[in-house]
């Protein structure tokens, strides 16, 4: 007696079902994709975290320059000021000059310290940008900037702040200037 295509189905649907052949291959197929995106968004995030870091005690490290005047009684230059940000950031090879962008302000009081977005239309606007290491016993604000190239491309809509796909990082110090000249 021939069987019917429903029977058929139905006694394939049953073997389907009972067999245990290659199970860890589906399951893993089934855990892959949330794993591998879950561990490289961890990666993505301690990435960004640690130029972060390092963005923050590279400002803080050449802010000192500009505090004890050693920058002023140089000549120092926005050039040379994020040369020595740079030089402190060199694992990042040589990406950092091309990413970094540095506004340096000078204030009369710490109340009057205010600072505009140099961001328009996610790009970095560098004439919004000035360089004021300002002199003995100034407020001082330092302002870094770097834009960093995100590599996972599931987290770029949730991470990028720039248009092109990239974060931007930045840290602010603020300070006043020592008397050196007294």
């Amino acid at each position: 007696m021939a069987s019917t295509p429903l029977q058929r189905a139905r006694r394939f649907i049953a073997r389907f079902g009972a067999a245990r052949s290659g199970s860890a291959a589906v399951e893993f197929a089934i855990v892959a994709l949330p794993f591998l995106t879950l561990l490289f968004a961890v990666l993505e995030l301690g990435m960004v975290f640690l130029v972060s870091t390092t963005l923050q005690n590279a400002a803080d490290a050449a802010g000192r320059k500009i505090r004890t005047g050693e920058l002023q009684a140089a000549g120092g230059t926005a050039a040379t000021f994020k040369n020595s940000i740079c030089s402190d950031m060199a694992w990042l090879g040589s990406d950092c000059q091309t990413n970094l962008v540095v506004d340096v302000r000078t204030f009369t009081t710490f109340a009057a310290v205010t600072a505009s977005d140099p961001v328009s239309n996610g790009v970095i606007d560098e004439t919004k940008t000035t360089f004021q290491p300002g002199n003995a016993e100034d407020i001082v604000l330092v302002r870094a900037y770097y834009s960093w190239t995100l590599f996972t491309p599931l987290l770029n809509s949730g991470l990028q702040n720039l248009s092109n796909g990239k974060r931007l990082i930045s840290t602010t110090v603020t300070f006043r200037n020592e008397p050196w000249g007294t």
